[in-house]
């Protein structure tokens, strides 16, 4: 047992103490905090520790009125008042933009508050335990933590729980995600959906009217019980529909913001060509076909390219292609075709997208806009920018994920 204070917060659930010259990583913690913990995995350069007692509080810490914490894994940073969340979040993005990059940002404003900090996500995904439980894994490790309210959603998890026990042990996961005024459920199955796996679900959708649809995914099998489809509002008079099963951003009121910041970086023309690779249903080329643009869209999942070609349809945005392929195989063909798009954007998942920065920098494009849900990957992909003739321009971040140390970032790089 060690009694340590808390100096840090990482880009992650832990809090950063000092003991023996060595760095200790703390669950459940503030800045500020005095605690006993004990050292359960030391490796060379830094060792993990277990919150025994809070001794002290640190000024940033507040009470935690979700009854599944400090077990639950999902709300990392629930501990912190909601102001020191944003602040220590613009202090550590700056951070590493000065680390990877020598940039330096103003954390004056550096990222857009959430307007809630609980019920906002309007798609979350559960795991399922023994006999239907759903629930949460506890940090670090598989074991579930059993629950029937999740204080960041905005839907209600009732309708996951009975889907979850009509399929009983033959589901991995299920996503409730918001339709309105309704929602939809997204089982992800061990096997491809088998007839019972039908009925329980088409009994659900009959009997239950707040369940507009459920999709059943097994072994590359895809199975749609009423109707699946989600409507997302980008921007005013942007709506865009896709599958619910397809991605889209958790937080949409913050995704307003993130759209408008994006549009502001490309700085669109009319007749601009634009490359948003990643593309999905099209949460950023729409907007931008709506400035002028002329999108080629790209994205491997085609359900969401069928959707993004459906919404440019139906808005009358004629100038934009969307293709199903993967964003590299597009970029280097399109390098080999001497495509000069004026901007190029890209909002790749959590890994990143290395491998495309060499090619997309000989694009050529004198724009580009990068969107991010990892600093570290995204900081270590600008720096691949930076030693092709591009330097960092403006720089935004959006606390899309209150009470988890998650952010989201926009970052433009210019062509000098």
């Amino acid at each position: 047992m060690e009694r340590l204070e808390i100096s840090a917060m990482s880009f992650g659930p832990y809090g950063i103490a000092r003991h023996e010259g060595k760095a200790v990583l703390i669950a459940n913690v503030a800045p500020g905090d005095l605690v006993d913990s004990e050292i359960t995995s030391a490796r060379r350069d830094y060792a993990i520790g277990r919150l025994v007692r809070l001794v002290q509080a640190g000024a940033d810490r507040r009470a935690v009125d979700c009854r599944y914490l400090p077990q639950c894994g999902g709300c990392d940073w629930q501990q912190l008042a909601y102001a020191a969340q944003v602040r220590i979040k613009a202090a550590l993005l700056a951070a590493e933009f000065r680390r990877a990059l020598g940039v330096e940002l103003d954390l004056v404003g550096l990222i857009e508050p959430a307007a809630v900090e609980f019920g906002y996500r309007s798609r979350v995904r559960l795991k399922i335990g023994a006999n239907g439980t759903v629930g949460y894994y506890e940090l670090g490790s598989k074991r579930l933590v059993p629950i029937t309210t999740c204080a960041v959603a905005a839907v209600e998890l009732q309708r996951a729980v009975a889907l979850a026990r009509a399929l009983r042990n033959g589901c991995d996961e299920i996503e409730a995600v918001q339709a309105g005024e309704r929602q939809v459920l997204v089982a992800y199955l061990v096997n491809a959906p088998s007839a019972r796996d039908r009925a329980a679900a088409l009994e659900l959708v009959a009997s239950d009217r707040s369940v507009a649809g459920i999709v059943l995914r097994g072994s590359r099998a895809r199975e749609v019980i009423g109707d699946a489809t989600i409507s997302v509002e980008a921007e005013a008079g942007c709506m865009i529909d896709g599958a619910a099963d397809c991605f889209s951003q958790v937080n949409p009121a913050q995704n307003s913001k993130l759209v408008a910041r994006v549009m502001a970086m490309a700085a669109i023309a009319p007749g601009d060509a634009l490359l948003d690779l990643f593309c999905g249903a099209g949460n950023l080329s729409l907007p931008a076909a709506r400035r002028g643009a002329i999108v080629t869209g790209v994205d491997t999942d085609e359900l969401a390219i069928a959707a993004a070609r459906a919404n440019a349809q139906r808005m009358n945005l004629r100038a934009t292609q969307f293709s199903a392929m993967p964003a590299g195989a597009t970029a280097q063909f399109l390098q080999r075709a001497k495509y000069r798009p004026a901007v190029v954007m890209l909002d790749p998942p959590r890994t990143g997208a290395i491998a495309l920065m060499e090619v997309i920098a000989k694009i050529g494009a004198k724009r580009i806009i990068y969107v991010a849900c990892d600093v570290m990957t995204l900081a270590r992909d600008l720096a691949a920018l930076t030693k092709h003739g591009y330097r960092i321009g403006r720089v935004a971040g959006f606390d899309f994920f209150p009470n988890t140390h998650h952010l989201e970032v926009a970052a433009e790089a210019l062509l000098t």
